[in-house]
């Protein structure tokens, strides 16, 4: 593809060079450039892209994009405004404008994204509507995954993925949009057909991400501006200020009757191995809902991903038996055991979610609330005493262990978990191997217990000492299981 016709939905200025040159690829990596590639210079937090135009240009660089004079050779020089939202509008135009080709879904919030999304596929995916999704568990593409380093990849990477659903033959695609994707235009060059707000908390604030919780709203109401219909959680107070300035439609959901899509009757339903809610819904839709993941905001993500499903004419039937069913990895995830309790996998890693957790099963009433937890390294100590205090507050006992130690002791860590933990009157018992600790969980549980392995998630690997190891907590337990 000509250069010129990568930026024909962009103002630039040529300062050398001719852009009817032929270019096959686009890089944002100085080290990793494709044969006959442009290279665009990205800045971000501790790098500018700028600096690296010449080793770019040693590893077969083209063409060069940039916001400023750079000394690029002899190749064409090409000046924007913003480096990020070029890339983002020549990455789309590289391959095709895939996301004309599907029906996009947008997904921001502080929390619910990751579960909403899931929501949205497993209802499609019972009405026999292929979808994707791009978010923090990797890109989901049938059962393949594909790892990622960000909740939103960079835009290039965005529009690689949303070519490749188009070509395994997926009809929708599920974007998780973070607040730090949008500000950063990564999700720049097309415009979504549905974007959804599930909810705002304080989060992601300072160093290198927002510098206010305004700066953070305003980021996420960005999808408002960037969707043709908009769906949004009228119960969350910062409701109408998402809004701000939106140019899409809107539609809403939640436990208010002026809700285009409400709930009534909720209810908490369990039994060993199960833990979940029931409510009815209201407004458009009139039938009652069984949902397999516990918790008042199980209630929304579910309102929200049932509006949007909506959109695509699904049956009652199948939304209700993707509910009843519906599992996502390291969110509240129940896991199969022959006893009379309850294990479950979450990602908590933090003392805000992990009291949202432990908060909502308390609602159960179990014999026991156990938590298995640890802490990261070479994050901030308060974290740590943060953690230990909440679930030694929350839980019946609280059983400490390693978790990404990192390059820190993990017995120092534990130390300063414990310092919160003995704020309280909470029960605990250090096992600083996660595998033992797992096994002591299970060979202890007693009937009517609820048990969370806590900080892990959808995860895969420990990091310790350096070096990073396989460590997916679903095969640990079941190589216990089997191991009775």
């Amino acid at each position: 593809m000509l250069l010129k016709e990568l930026l024909s939905n962009l103002s630039y200025s040529v300062v050398q060079g001719n852009v009817n040159i032929e270019v096959e690829d686009v890089s944002y990596d100085s080290r990793e450039i494709p044969k006959n590639s442009a290279f665009v210079c990205l800045n971000g937090a501790s790098f500018d892209g700028h600096d690296y135009v010449k080793k770019a240009l040693e590893n077969g660089a083209v063409a060069v994009i940039a916001e400023k004079n750079v000394d690029c050779g002899n190749v064409p020089l090409v000046l924007v405004k913003k480096s990020r939202e070029a890339l983002a509008y020549i990455s789309a135009a590289l391959f095709s404008h895939p996301a004309k080709k599907l029906k996009t879904i947008g997904i921001t919030g502080t929390k619910g994204k990751t579960t909403t999304a899931c929501m949205i596929r497993e209802i499609l995916k019972k009405s026999n509507i292929k979808a994707g999704i791009i978010g923090t568990l990797g890109v989901l593409i049938g059962d393949e995954v594909i790892k990622t380093n960000n909740t939103t990849p960079e835009s290039y990477d965005v529009q690689k993925y949303l070519n490749l659903m188009v070509y395994k033959g997926c009809e929708v695609a599920i974007i998780e949009t973070s607040s730090i994707g949008l500000k950063s235009h990564r999700l720049d060059g097309f415009l979504f057909d549905y974007g959804v707000f599930t909810n705002f908390s304080n989060d992601h604030i300072g160093g290198n991400e927002h510098a206010s919780m305004e700066e953070y709203l305003q980021c996420k109401s960005l999808l408002f501006k960037k969707c043709k219909l908009g769906f949004v959680n009228i119960d969350d107070k910062n409701c109408e200020n998402v809004l701000l300035g939106h140019t899409c439609k809107v539609k809403t959901y939640g436990f208010s009757k002026n809700a285009n899509l409400y709930a009534e009757n909720e209810h908490l339903f369990s039994q060993p191995g199960f833990v979940g809610i029931e409510f009815d819904l209201k407004g458009i839709l009139n039938f009652s809902v069984s949902v397999a993941i516990p918790g008042m905001f199980s209630v929304y993500n579910a309102l929200a991903a049932i509006s949007v499903a909506n959109e695509f004419n699904v049956s009652e039937e199948d939304i209700k038996e993707a509910m009843k069913n519906i599992k996502v990895k390291g969110r509240i995830e129940v896991l199969p055991v022959p006893g009379e309790y309850t294990l479950l996998i979450d990602y908590a890693h933090n003392a805000l979610s992990m009291e949202n957790v432990l908060t909502t099963l308390r609602e159960y009433k179990p014999n026991r609330l156990i938590t298995l937890f640890g802490a990261g390294g070479n994050r901030p100590k308060v974290r740590r005493y943060e953690m230990g205090e909440v679930s030694g507050r929350l839980s019946d006992v609280s059983v400490v262990t390693e978790d990404n130690s990192r390059n820190e002791n993990v017995l120092d860590i534990i130390s300063d978990i414990e310092v919160g933990l003995k704020k309280t009157n909470g029960e605990y018992i250090v096992i600083t191997n996660r595998y033992e600790a797992i096994k002591y969980c299970i060979k202890t549980a007693l009937p009517g217990d609820i048990i969370v392995l806590a900080g892990k998630g959808h995860e895969d690997y420990q990091e310790k000492n350096g070096r990073v190891y396989h460590f997916d907590e679903r095969e640990v337990v079941e190589e216990i299981l089997k191991g009775e």
